[in-house]
């Protein structure tokens, strides 16, 4: 198979040409910026390029965008050139070249004030059937983005994939009061309960996704780690994590204590995959039990393809007050 991959000098696209390479696929590296996978440097706005990359392509996975990380640095019409025109370009060409598969990357962001349950109510149990409501440029720009896949789809019978993926970056929190309260690693086992999922995980989801588009036509799949909660554990969440993980995952807390970690005090919001694992076939590995155990036996909490990747920031300068400044 021959594929394009947008961004592939960021942390997916690099992943994603890594895994497709490996797998002997031939594959085209689309970015604005260089990097050792990606072989074509360029913009997905700019329609002459893209309609060269896509010589040949049978499947397109467009990991391209500006993130939440952007939105103090870049301005709106920045994020609607890149997120929303480029996908459209993206989309022209791929209908044009006879692209058989279009796989894209979008985000629980786009979920945005929907994800904030009012004070006193439960934690809110988000499936894909939860309304968006984007609360920035961000949001609005990616939510806009899976329309025009699905408006492809119908108009142009193009088999579209929309991935709406949870936090899986490496870097530090954004927020200053979490890095202050809870160690790295601390935080981001935290979240594998209810909002992360490791890159190794992700990259699956995308091959299946090119794997059976065909067949589904179009479908919207949120990609975030298996949460051991269920639906009845939603007010608890909200007034008691601590006490419903010991419930739901009871050998979390030796091994907290044994690092002296802490289980955050309120979970307000819990990304359900269970779509995704059904229709798509898909197995996420890296659960927050499952990473449990590999702290048990002093084992990295991150997978093969995740430490490979590494951390790549997203702006080229350092920020003394965190990892990328905020709105």
């Amino acid at each position: 198979m021959r594929a394009l991959v947008t961004g592939s000098s960021g942390h997916l696209g690099e992943a994603l040409v890594r895994s497709l390479q490996e797998l002997g696929n031939e594959v085209v590296g689309l970015d604005i910026g260089s990097g050792p996978f990606t072989n074509v440097v360029g913009s997905i706005t700019d329609r002459a390029c893209v309609r060269r990359c896509m010589i040949g392509v049978q499947a397109v996975f467009h990991a391209a965008t500006l993130h939440k990380p952007h939105l103090a640095t870049h301005s709106r019409q920045d994020f609607v050139d890149t997120n929303i025109t480029g996908t459209l370009s993206l989309l022209e060409e791929a209908v044009v070249a006879g692209v058989e598969s279009f796989v894209y990357t979008s985000t629980t962001s786009v979920y945005g004030d929907a994800l904030i349950p009012a004070a006193g109510m439960p934690a809110a149990w988000i499936t894909e059937g939860v309304t968006p409501i984007p609360k920035n440029i961000y949001g609005v720009s990616k939510a806009a983005a899976e329309d025009l896949c699905e408006l492809f789809h119908r108009n142009r019978k193009l088999a579209c994939i929309v991935l709406r993926t949870s936090r899986f970056f490496p870097e530090e929190d954004d927020n200053h009061l979490v890095r202050e309260a809870y160690a790295d690693e601390n935080i981001k086992l935290n979240e594998y309960l209810y909002r992360r999922v490791d890159i190794e995980d992700v990259v699956t989801a995308h091959l299946l996704a090119a794997r059976r588009a065909s067949e589904i036509g179009f479908g919207k799949y949120i990609i975030s780690a298996t949460t051991p909660f269920t639906a009845g554990d939603l007010s608890e969440l909200r007034a008691d994590a601590p006490g419903v993980a010991r419930w739901r995952v009871p050998e979390y807390e030796a091994e907290y204590t044994r690092r002296s970690w802490k289980m955050v005090p309120s979970i307000d919001r819990v990304y359900v995959n269970e779509r995704a694992r059904r229709e798509l076939g898909w197995q996420p590995r890296y659960d927050f039990k499952f990473l449990v155990g590999r702290l048990r036996l002093c084992q990295d909490t991150k997978s093969p393809l995740a430490r490979l990747i590494g951390s790549k920031g997203y702006h080229a300068e350092s920020y003394a007050d965190g990892p990328f400044p905020v709105e």
